[in-house]
């Protein structure tokens, strides 16, 4: 385009500025701190969770075990109390009272065997249960920890999102009833270079790309109406000419 109207082209600044700000605070949203806490957190509650079905799992494993020698103990004392019953009762003969003997010591040797089992599993188990125990108050406290800074991720989104939307409704406002064709081509030229399509020239310099124009083209740029849509030579954004004591 040509022209368009000099407060057109001014206000087109406001309107800089304004998409300037916004893309700020998206920038802020990306880059809460709580964000990057919460990534840390994530990776060491998933570790943690890992230790802790592995913990889980294994004293599961470690209870059966107890269970199944509990009931060896149990089923070795039942069949040595009903042979020492048989034996007192004195119902039987001298051949099966010296046999009930013999398997009653038997049994003795075995239930001795059986409850050191019994014993072994039992400190393992304990052992494990107050590893247990451990990881599942490390992974409570890191689930508390995440939860504080999800709370505090989402205060800080909510902050950042009520900034963003006055931004906006500023920005509507400040657009409404520009030259179309000027707020087009910024638009474009806003998603060509990085979110600045507008910039003021100060002096002999765009403030956009920061470089000074050279005295051909500035002078070429003054000759030219105040209306005229000028561009920067360097960077190609709209270069809008501001009152000398601006």
């Amino acid at each position: 385009m040509t022209s368009a109207p000099v407060a057109d082209q001014r206000r087109l600044l406001e309107v800089q500025d304004l998409d300037t700000r916004l893309d700020q605070l998206a920038h802020r949203r990306r880059t809460l701190p709580a964000l990057a806490r919460l990534t840390e957190l994530d990776a060491q509650v998933g570790d943690l969770y890992t230790a802790l079905v592995t913990s889980r799992t294994a004293a599961s494993d470690l209870r059966r075990e107890l269970t199944k020698a509990e009931a060896d103990v149990a089923q070795v004392r039942t069949r040595a109390a009903r042979d020492q019953q048989r034996l007192e009762q004195g119902q039987v003969s001298a051949k099966d009272a010296q046999a009930l003997t013999s398997e009653l010591e038997s049994l003795a040797r075995r239930q001795s065997d059986l409850e050191d089992v019994e014993l072994e599993v039992m400190e393992r188990l304990e052992a494990h249960e107050s590893t247990l125990a451990e990881l599942e108050t490390a992974h409570a406290a890191l689930a508390s920890d995440r939860a504080a800074v999800v709370a505090e991720r989402d205060a800080g989104w909510a902050e950042v999102d009520a900034e963003a939307d006055r931004v906006r409704a500023a920005r509507e406002k400040t657009v409404a009833g520009l030259d179309e064709r000027l707020v087009a081509l910024y638009e474009r030229l806003r998603g060509q270079l990085g979110g600045r399509g507008a910039a003021p020239l100060r002096g002999n310099r765009c403030d956009g790309c920061r470089l000074e124009l050279n005295p051909l083209d500035l002078e070429a740029i003054r000759a030219r109406p105040e209306d005229a849509v000028v561009r920067c030579e360097e960077c190609g954004r709209i270069l809008v000419r501001l009152p000398a004591n601006a």
